[in-house]
């Protein structure tokens, strides 16, 4: 975002500011976010301009008089879902016709879905797509203004939005955008359609934001991009992701550095190394497979085969000190036969994986995979589904049960959601830690020693040390 448009919207913020003033009693505004770690990135930048504009940030929609969906599009399930969410919102705006329904994320980016949130929703007051984010004060502007619909439809492609306000969801850790967009273009994926080009931020500006939020006390820092191994391609300068975290590695400040995601077609032997070297990047990588079979890694449009796969998981094996690895599958692709499925479970038996992000394929429109001839029955999907769960719980347990009796360091975030008697942090392979402690300990680096293990987190007491 230039200079310039920075300030354009800095006016606007100023404008509603204003509007909302007159109205005498402080508006309210709720976000909801639908997806991945980006969009909740994007969801603290909306919070953070609504509340410049004067609204107060409430998570209780039926009292809102600003509510903004901030949509997915990456799977049928989660369009459905938010779908169901905009029709239970209706009685809403019958009950108070004044107040301002926004969709936006990358479900609004497509084509299609303007247009048919126009006919078959006609109560929602603005929708605009993902590179739109950083027009919000001006879209909302138009929309109280004028009192009529603000539709963007355009996928605007900007360079870079920087200076956006942004209220965080935690006070110790944060989410850091580092690139936008995606070059990749798996057959599967929409999200090259939604977000764009691959852009990256300038490294100082990803180093100011960080500084930052280290003198405010956040202490677990993730660096976001679609593929963040992309990083700096597209910049003048000769720089990639392995510097950048060699640079963000030397800020000083007791914190931790996670990133994801990483497409394995880029990972390389420097930015492994680069890890083992640098003591505040985590010992965690997330590095989505999505298929075991070198048929299907092909029709996916993944650039690697299980082959490269397995020597780039040895090489960070023997690198990485208690390396945890997490993945990405998707079940069901086009054509996915019976032996091409169980080359996927060979895959993660052989890798061991600490844990599985699962999917079901389901067709996006739009993407090449969605005309393709060979499409799995809804069954088999299923029937395939729940045998990688199985097997992959079955690995899980197994790596937790060696924690047993071991003393972690671990981030107190905060309250267990399961047992509010407990607290809660992850280690720095991101292992999900219940523990008793004091609430004191919040936002604080702890040891704790583990008691007891489950498929999906470790259970443990908080330990002086």
């Amino acid at each position: 975002m230039s200079q310039n448009e920075n300030e354009t919207q800095n006016l606007y913020i100023q404008k509603v500011l204003h509007l909302n003033d007159q109205r005498g009693a402080m508006p309210y505004c709720v976000v909801q976010t639908f997806g991945c770690q980006q969009n909740a990135s994007d969801s603290e930048k909306l919070k953070g301009m609504a509340e410049k504009m004067g609204y107060i940030i409430t998570n209780k929609i039926e009292i809102a008089d600003l509510i903004i969906f901030n949509t997915c599009a990456v799977r049928d399930s989660a369009e459905k879902k938010v779908l169901g969410n905009i029709g239970a919102i209706k009685h809403l705006k019958q009950n108070n016709r004044n107040v301002i329904m926004v969709l936006c994320g990358c479900m609004m980016a497509q084509q299609h879905i303007p247009k048919m949130i126009k006919e078959k929703y006609p109560y929602i007051d603005m929708v605009f797509g993902t590179n739109a984010l950083y027009k919000f004060p001006s879209l909302l502007y138009e929309k109280i203004s004028t009192k009529t619909k603000v539709f963007l439809t355009e996928n605007i492609d900007i360079s870079i939005p920087e200076g956006i306000p942004i209220k965080r969801e935690s006070t110790c850790k944060a989410y850091v955008t580092i690139m936008y967009g995606c070059n990749n273009f798996c057959s599967y994926c929409i999200v090259p359609y939604v977000r764009g080009r691959e852009r990256s931020r300038q490294s100082y500006e990803i180093e100011k934001e960080i500084k930052e939020l280290i003198k405010d006390g956040y202490k677990d820092i993730t660096l976001l991009g679609q593929n963040v191994n992309s990083y700096g391609k597209d910049l003048k300068i000769e720089t990639d992701f392995a510097d950048l975290l060699r640079q963000l590695n030397n800020i000083e400040g007791d914190f931790r550095l996670r990133f994801m995601t990483s497409h394995p077609k880029d990972i390389t032997k420097k930015l492994i190394d680069t890890i083992t070297e640098s003591e505040k990047v985590c010992n965690h990588i997330h590095l989505p497979v999505q298929a075991g079979s070198n048929k299907i890694l092909k029709l996916m449009n993944r650039g690697y085969t299980r082959e490269k796969y397995f020597e780039l998981i040895d090489y960070a094996k023997s690198k990485i000190k208690d390396l945890v690895l997490t993945s990405d599958i998707l079940v069901g692709f086009p054509t996915e036969t019976d032996d091409d499925f169980l080359e996927t479970i060979d895959l993660i038996k052989k890798v061991e994986f600490d844990c599985l992000f699962t999917f079901i394929y389901s067709k996006r429109k739009g993407t090449p995979a969605d005309t393709m001839e060979g499409q799995i029955p809804y069954e088999q999907k299923h029937k395939n589904f729940a045998i990688l769960i199985k097997e992959q719980n079955l690995i899980s347990k197994r790596i937790n049960d060696n924690y047993l009796g071991k003393t972690v360091r671990v981030l107190a975030e905060g309250k267990s959601q399961s047992n509010e008697d407990m607290l809660t942090g992850r280690t720095e392979g991101n292992k999900i830690v219940n523990f008793a402690g004091d609430e004191k300990l919040i936002g604080q680096f702890v040891n704790v020693k583990i008691l007891e293990s489950k498929t999906w987190h470790l259970l443990g007491v908080n330990i002086k040390k």
